[in-house]
């Protein structure tokens, strides 16, 4: 297959125009959330202009003949729908109440399944998405690799695929369709200039990675080492450890970078949970808000909040409500239309001239 040298302009724009039209859906309560936080709701006050929307750009595109599947009506298929994490985690409820409000909003079919971070499980649950008669999968990966199965399985049923958040490592336009996510090196970059500035560019600063075998933690370590190898060589990572992208995790770590080093300047964690476990273990330690400077990215309530508190001095935005976007994606493309086959959506940020105004926003 040779993918279109056509711009997806059109594509972006018709893509685009109707994200903007859709409000996207807020989230529920987190399990682990003992602030009490909630989010915009869907379709509130609140929610306005926190729906996604595509930056601007051309790349290669996809149209379904090169897909080798036939034209459909979205309102008369079943999408089946398969998240990777349990959801404690506030992306994730956030990600999911958006994906099945446009569903709804649509009266399209939806079959969703939650692997609760078990990626043997995904697998098993993508594949019982496609037995249960799945047209469509939308699929939010937990891991970049191991998709063999998977792909073989819609390939033989000519299911298009669409993957949000996360990449998987197999071909465009010829494995899946497209994928529709944030500029994830483009974030890190970002979170090492607000590291820069809340420092002054100088000190030693720790790193709490993402969950490995993704691209999200990948590009967003790459991101931030290489602008602050950039533009501020006088602030050196002398800590890097994972913490899986979990609250607790992130609060262990935080316990013992601590221990380890106790003078340490600033701490870029790749989400927001990880940065609110490091606030907790950084009250717990008896340091005072802004002591120790913290970047996050998310954009969760809870860490916009932090900001306004003074632990947390910036946030990158990860916009989680890609159900608006999704949909219009598979809508356009099993109508014939071109797609591109990487949709990147523009991101905020929140910082402490907008954290208190735009906590609504917030998820």
């Amino acid at each position: 297959m040779k993918p279109h040298a056509r711009t997806a302009a059109r594509t972006l724009l018709a893509v685009a125009l109707s994200a903007s039209l859709a409000l996207a859906a807020g989230c529920a309560k987190s399990e682990d959330d003992d602030e009490g936080s909630t989010g915009a709701a869907a379709g509130s006050e609140e929610a306005k202009g926190s729906e996604q929307k595509v930056s601007g750009g051309s790349g290669p595109t996809c149209v379904i003949g090169d897909y080798g599947a036939e034209e459909i009506d979205l309102a008369g298929a079943t999408v089946g729908f398969s998240q990777s994490e349990k959801e404690a985690n506030p992306f994730r409820i956030a990600e999911t109440a958006s994906i099945k409000a446009e569903a709804e909003e649509r009266g399209v079919e939806l079959l969703a399944a939650n692997a609760q971070s078990q990626f043997s499980k995904q697998i098993s649950d993508v594949q019982d998405l496609i037995a249960k008669g799945a047209d469509l999968l939308v699929i939010a990966p937990l891991n970049s690799d191991g998709w063999d199965p998977v792909l073989k399985s819609a390939a033989d049923k000519k299911i298009p695929i669409v993957t949000i958040d996360r990449k998987i490592n197999a071909e465009p336009c010829k494995d899946y369709v497209s994928f529709i996510g944030s500029d994830f090196t483009e974030q890190g970059k970002r979170a090492a200039d607000k590291m820069i500035e809340a420092t002054g560019g100088k000190g030693e600063i720790a790193i709490l990675l993402g969950t490995p075998g993704n691209n999200v933690t990948t590009e967003r370590t790459k991101g931030f080492k290489d602008r602050i190898a950039e533009k501020a060589p006088d602030l050196k990572v002398v800590f890097e450890q994972t913490g899986e992208f979990a609250r607790e995790k992130g609060q262990q770590v935080t316990e013992q970078l601590i221990q380890s080093n106790p003078e340490i300047t600033g701490i870029y964690a790749e989400n927001d949970e990880m940065g609110l476990g490091a606030v907790n273990a950084l009250k717990g330690a008896g340091k005072e808000p802004g002591a120790v400077k913290i970047v996050t990215i998310d954009g969760t309530r809870n860490a916009v909040q932090g900001i306004v508190d003074g632990w947390i001095d910036a946030v990158i935005e990860s916009n989680p409500r890609f159900g608006p976007l999704a949909f219009e994606t598979l809508d356009a493309f099993t109508k014939g239309e071109e797609v591109g086959q990487d949709i990147v959506i523009e991101d905020s940020e929140y910082t402490a001239d907008n954290a208190e105004a735009d906590l609504g926003k917030a998820f």
